[in-house]
């Protein structure tokens, strides 16, 4: 098998993907998933449906699809037609959620020239999620049950990555479903949409901008439902989400980074040169959600100022990709028939949550002062170690999240926090 796959690729039938290759035969190579970055196999021959659904993010921004999950109503739970019937539409899930807080922001990585090295993150994001082990007080634990799905919360690292889990994934036979935002993001577009005479705006990060996938999966999605396309601009942001997260390397307030950012999109819609104002702006990265406040207040400030003021429409929409990511993971659930059945209970009593920090026992790991990585040495690093842990993986407990974000979480996503406080309380 191996030598026709050699001589297919060197007949040019095959691409040879570097990043993808080496995951997929790390994993292949330690089965019983207890190396680093990989899962146990044999988890993934049995049925599927009462094992619990995996979300994963850069941070603690993929928490805004998590609440629009567990909040969600836009089904029948019986019939599983559209139309809310007063129950959550994952009432009966269990979900394991991963934020890799120490790594984050992702979207940094590809103008630093770390586009691999971003891709390999999100493939150790997804086989943790696939797998068992974890970290508890500098030991290794392989009590964390795998997964019958996994939501991408993150726009970069769907961006950047889906593609590559479902490549993995394919590559060793595991039939998990995956979700992306940005896919469900365009999804919602079209749902909603633009009016006619009217530009699309998009906040993101500059990863995810800059690797095109908004604008070419809402072009494909409005025209294949024969939508025209209106005219977009884009704002690629470096700061924001790190500063709402509470990144000690942040240096203004979320407030004076969301004014920056609507600027820079105004300034952007300007020089574009379209002639239509603003009337729907995409929350291009799931933190922006937890920052809404502050995006609309600056969009306010700036539509008294003169010369913005004819760059923005009069009912200014705002697309949350959360919500329709929530609606596309029922339906995948329930085309594959995963959901739980009557009855049924799942094989985790309740829901998980999970985040990486940096390991201070690695030889090579450059670590501040704060305990997090080094800027230099985070944004320097390169694809292809898949034993040394530089990041470890702990339950992510209430405590160990910025002061700032905290708050956030408990003010602006109740489902998620009560969750989450429940499960530091239930693991103590």
């Amino acid at each position: 098998m191996k030598f026709l796959w050699l001589i297919l690729l060197s007949q040019g039938l095959l691409v040879a993907d570097e990043v993808v290759d080496r995951f997929v035969a790390h994993a292949r190579e330690h089965q019983d998933g207890k190396a680093p970055y990989t899962f146990r196999s044999e988890d993934y021959t049995v049925e599927l449906n009462r094992l619990p659904i995996g979300v994963f993010d850069s941070g603690i921004g993929g928490l805004t699809v998590l609440e629009a999950i567990l909040g969600g109503d836009s089904f029948h739970n019986d019939t599983l037609q559209p139309g809310a019937d007063g129950v959550p539409d994952f009432a009966n899930e269990r979900f394991i959620y991963f934020g890799d807080q120490a790594n984050m922001p992702y979207g940094n990585y590809p103008k630093q020239g770390g586009t691999d090295f971003l891709r390999e993150l999100v493939l150790k994001d997804a086989a943790f999620i696939l797998g068992n082990r974890y970290s508890v007080e500098g030991k290794a634990r392989f009590d964390k049950p795998p997964v019958k799905a996994i939501v991408i919360a993150c726009n970069t690292a769907t961006a950047y990555g889906l593609d590559d889990i479902r490549a993995a994934l394919s590559a060793w036979k595991v039939p998990v479903i995956v979700v992306g935002v940005v896919e469900a993001g365009a999804r919602g577009v079209r749902e909603t949409g633009a009016k006619e005479g009217e530009s699309l705006g998009l906040l993101a990060t500059a990863g995810t901008c800059a690797s095109g996938v908004y604008p070419r999966l809402i072009t494909r999605t409005l025209g294949l439902a024969g939508r025209q396309v209106p005219p977009m601009v884009e704002q690629g942001g470096t700061t924001l989400a790190a500063a709402i997260e509470g990144d000690p390397a942040s240096t203004r307030t979320v407030a004076e980074d969301a004014r920056e950012e609507v600027r820079l999109l105004l300034e952007a819609q300007r020089k574009s040169g379209g002639g239509k104002p603003l009337g729907t702006v995409v929350l291009g990265c799931t933190h922006y959600p937890l920052a809404l406040g502050e995006i609309k207040a600056a969009f306010e400030e700036f539509r008294k100022m003169d010369g913005y003021a004819g760059l923005i429409a009069p009912d200014l929409l705002f697309v949350d990709p959360a919500l329709w990511t929530a609606n596309e993971l029922f339906r995948e659930l329930a085309s594959a028939r995963l959901r739980m059945k009557p009855g049924e209970t799942c094989v985790l009593p309740y829901h998980h949550f999970f985040m990486s920090v940096a390991n201070p026992a690695c030889p090579v790991a450059k670590i501040s002062a704060d305990g997090s990585l080094d800027q230099v040495y985070k944004y320097g690093r390169k694809p292809g170690n898949l034993i040394i842990e530089d990041t470890v993986i702990v339950p992510m407990m209430p405590d160990r999240i910025p002061v700032a974000s905290r708050l956030l979480l408990e003010n602006k996503l109740p489902l998620v926090w009560t969750s989450l406080s429940s499960a530091a309380a239930l693991s103590e």
